[in-house]
């Protein structure tokens, strides 16, 4: 793992003003930001932990605990609410069988909600790997899970 941090650390030229992009980096490589990561980040870059930790536990977009290869986060602004993001939200629970916060045993899903992700005209908004899906529904959740990968019940289908 060392030798991975080191590597990522001396692309950004050892420069402690680059932070968060090499966390960001960490993280891709391993999809969370392990606790032996991040000390090795604070001796390749000589910065305390307290600034590491600071900054990693700060943005929402890290993980101090492994997510699965999947990452959905929902939207339950407002916006999104009033457009039948609750509805959304069970749907994904329950054929995940997860609640907000929680990765699968499997390590194959991580499921968040959020507060606002900004895109408000879009709404309801479901976020998969990074990648922003809008006007969501039942169906077109279903689908998405579809395409991850996960079996869908005839039931959930026809929600």
């Amino acid at each position: 793992m060392e030798a991975k941090i080191k590597n990522i650390v001396k692309k950004y030229g050892s420069d402690r003003s680059y932070l968060v992009p090499i966390l960001q980096d960490v993280q891709k490589e391993f999809n969370y930001l392990p606790q032996e990561a991040l000390e090795a980040v604070c001796t390749e870059l000589g910065v305390s932990n307290s600034r590491v930790y600071e900054v990693a536990t700060f943005y929402k977009a890290f993980s101090l605990k492994p997510r699965g290869r999947h990452h959905l986060m929902l939207c339950l602004g407002t916006a999104c609410h009033v457009r039948g993001a609750s509805m959304i939200d069970n749907h994904i629970q329950t054929t995940l069988g997860l609640k907000s916060g929680e990765t699968s045993a499997d390590m194959e899903f991580t499921f968040e909600t959020v507060g606002c992700l900004g895109a408000c005209a879009l709404g309801p908004i479901l976020v998969v790997d990074g990648e922003y899906h809008g006007h969501m529904n039942i169906a077109k959740t279903t689908k998405i899970l579809k395409n991850l990968g996960k079996k869908v019940e005839a039931d959930d289908e026809k929600a």
